[in-house]
């Protein structure tokens, strides 16, 4: 373990640190002008979706004429058309380079600033000086529990976005609705399926998106997966909040047509579906499966391809491995960000928790630690009508192995592989 894991592991350190934290925030925002102060801020926070629905609210508002910014962990861009690719394994960037970033925001003249947030970010100060108009909440289930230490820690650090600002969209659908409806602050909006001021109703579900009413808005997404409503609906009350019509909300959802490693289909020609996606928590996977697993309908083999970041989320690892034994007729562990832990470590944790929900080693679990073999492998078994799913790095552009980031990216893996099998 290198000298900075086990400074970081120390009892204390994270509060140590955080007066460190503030100053590098405020001397940051101060050399930039605080620049977010001339924009309007959209910020998104939550457990899932967080990506997803900030790329359609950028979506939406720049295609009804509002010039927007976004900031999110794919990507980012300064003007609403010119997307940059976000290389760094992090959502909201460290203080010097978001500040950098909101800057050019700033001086391209857009109106609106799209920010995806994390815990992390929101317990470090790193949006310290940017003034929230509109706070999101996608859903909250434990995570970063490393971090945090306790859920109640690791809510209350999302909660530190809802204050100050005017609008508050919240998740009626999640278990912790009520605590931030009483610990945020503006108007509230609430939205959901089963609750909410916002509703979907009719709900419809395809390969190629979802469709619902919600009011007299016919909603309608390009990208699949039942946690697209709820994403959706996040869209469509900060569209809401900041005056857009019915018209403009309805257009600029649907005009979105892919995020990059969300729900990412993959075609190469081949006669069986390969799906990139970003999930790498259990509450995500759960998702995941709900929307494209054996409880759809679909009947053919499911292989899944995922493995554990290293000094990330620990307690995980065995519920994400029975989570993959039990959704998938085959399960291949492979490496994700490692870091300084041993790979083979990792892989045992997610082994144990496959063969508890009934997986057997070498007959429909594998452990494969090149992540490249481990595609490989996965898209090799895969026959006429089945599923393929690399879960867990989505857009990621580089994998981290040591202290070294090796370039590498999942979806050009799996149609390098594809290709090659034509």
């Amino acid at each position: 373990m290198s000298l900075k894991s086990k400074v970081e592991k120390m009892p204390g350190y994270n509060s140590l640190v955080k007066p460190w934290h503030l100053w590098q925030a405020v001397c940051a925002g101060g050399r930039c002008g605080y620049p977010a102060r001339r924009l309007r801020v959209i910020a998104v926070t939550g457990t899932n979706g967080k990506t997803t629905t900030s790329f359609m609210i950028w979506k939406m508002l720049n295609h009804a004429g509002h010039k927007t910014g976004l900031l999110t962990t794919v990507g980012w861009s300064e003007d609403g058309e010119t997307l940059h690719q976000q290389l760094e394994h992090m959502t909201t960037e460290r203080v010097e380079v978001l500040n950098e970033r909101i800057r050019k925001v700033a001086e391209s003249e857009a109106e609106f600033l799209v920010l995806e947030v994390t815990s992390h970010a929101l317990s470090q100060y790193r949006t310290y000086g940017v003034p929230v108009e509109v706070a999101v909440l996608t859903n909250v289930t434990p995570e970063h529990l490393d971090y945090h230490k306790t859920f109640a820690n690791y809510r209350k650090a999302k909660g530190r976005l809802f204050k100050r600002v005017k609008t508050s969209v919240i998740n009626a659908d999640d278990p912790s609705a009520g605590w931030f409806k009483k610990n945020a602050d503006g108007e509230i909006i609430t939205y959901g399926v089963d609750g909410g001021d916002l509703r979907a109703t009719d709900v419809e579900l395809r390969a190629d998106g979802v469709e619902y009413a919600c009011g007299d808005m016919k909603i309608r997404t390009q990208i699949p997966g039942e946690f697209n409503v709820y994403n959706s609906l996040a869209a469509v009350a900060a569209g809401k909040s900041v005056g857009l019509s019915d018209k403009e909300i309805e257009d600029g959802i649907f005009a979105l047509d892919a995020v990059e490693g969300r729900m990412t289909r993959v075609r190469e020609g081949q006669k069986f579906e390969v799906i990139v996606d970003y999930a790498h928590q259990p509450d995500a996977l759960e998702k995941v499966f709900a929307s494209v697993g054996h409880g759809t309908g679909f009947t053919g083999k499911i292989i899944s391809v995922h493995g554990g970041a290293g000094r990330r989320d620990h307690a995980t690892r065995e519920p994400r491995g029975e989570i993959l034994g039990r959704e998938s007729d085959i399960v291949i562990i492979t490496e994700d960000d490692t870091r300084d832990e041993d790979p083979q470590e990792i892989a045992q944790m997610f082994v144990e928790g496959a063969v508890r929900a009934g997986k057997i080693l070498d007959k429909d679990l594998f452990v494969e630690l090149d992540r490249e073999q481990a595609i490989k492998k996965a898209i090799g078994m895969a026959s006429v009508g089945d599923l393929v799913l690399i879960l867990g790095k989505g857009h990621e552009k580089t994998i981290l192995r040591g202290d070294r980031a090796v370039p590498f990216e999942d979806i050009k893996v799996a149609r390098k592989v594809l290709a090659g099998r034509a």
